[in-house]
């Protein structure tokens, strides 16, 4: 009987190689669930840097309500500490190992959430986080300051642009890559050509987007090789008295100015259910009315979820 017991292998036994395996199976619930509290081989599995070079906590929505005066949501206090709790359960298990990080278009992350995010995630690259309600000026560029190595950005359409482009500018060299969630105005456009005119890839899909806009982005992103504005609502403003215009189609002036880029994706077509949705919320699509991960989808795949 002695013999048949010391013939069984401990759960600390196992192989770490096999145990990392099994834990890249695991969503991110299951991840901070405990695993790494087992014993110390699983609490080096969990650490594994395989496992954290994406950390997607998209799973997680705030349980919110919109309110009249800034923020604009108010979230509840439970669904907060529930995401704080696995965010900080997962930042310690990554060991400063990730590189990409998703947050869900409904995950309002306050600026404490943020700072002690920027602090453990030195060697971001990617980030996509497409509701700043509750992120102050302040918040957003200490944080982009953190993250010398960011690359690319998924972000919502926000009133004031100058101070992150320059932030983004000034602290991330290699910034190549930026998806706006939201309508694009000149002010946007131009903020974008000023601060980032090596911009390479700009995806505004299912957007409002201003014709006077997009020529700017045209003709002041000079590094600018991949643009995709498929399924965007294009407004055209006429002198006055004269009403906006939604355009049917892009004229000579857009496409002739496109023609240098790599890829210039477009989609305006009255068949297409994305093109008919853009244009029923009026530019500012609602993404909860719709498939449930249909907000993750880019034409351009290094962009897409």
């Amino acid at each position: 009987m002695e013999d048949t017991y010391s013939a069984l292998r401990r759960w600390e036994d196992m192989d770490i190689d096999i145990l990392v395996k099994i834990f890249q199976n695991l969503n991110i619930f299951e991840l901070t669930s405990g695993v790494g509290h087992v014993c110390r081989t699983w609490r080096m599995a969990a650490c594994d840097p395989l496992l954290w070079k994406t950390l997607d906590i998209s799973l997680l929505k705030s349980n919110f309500i919109k309110i009249p005066l800034e923020p604009y949501v108010y979230v509840d206090g439970r669904s907060d500490k529930i995401f704080t709790r696995v965010l900080k359960i997962a930042l310690n298990l990554s060991c400063g190992n990730i590189s990409t990080l998703i947050f869900h278009y409904n995950m309002y992350v306050s600026d404490d959430q943020l700072a002690y995010t920027a602090e453990r995630c030195p060697r971001l690259k990617r980030l996509v986080m497409p509701a700043w309600n509750r992120i102050k000026k302040t918040g957003i560029c200490r944080a982009i300051r953190m993250w010398e190595d960011l690359e690319s950005l998924t972000m919502p359409s926000i009133s004031n642009p100058p101070y992150l482009m320059e932030e983004i500018a000034r602290s991330c060299s290699k910034f190549a890559e930026l998806k706006v969630m939201g309508p694009c105005d000149i002010l946007f456009a131009s903020t974008l050509a000023a601060f980032l005119p090596n911009l390479k890839v700009l995806s505004l899909r299912c957007s409002m987007l201003f014709k006077d806009a997009l020529i700017i982005i045209l003709e002041g992103i000079k590094g600018l090789e991949v643009l995709n504005i498929s399924h965007c609502l294009i407004i055209e403003v006429l002198p006055p008295p004269a009403p906006r215009r939604v355009l049917r189609e892009l004229d000579k002036s857009v496409l002739e100015r496109a023609s240098r880029l790599k890829k210039f994706l477009t989609c305006m077509s009255d068949s297409c259910i994305m093109c008919q949705r853009t244009r029923n919320d009026e530019g500012l699509i609602r993404w909860y009315k719709y498939e449930e991960d249909l907000w993750k989808v880019d034409e351009v795949s290094s962009l897409a979820i």
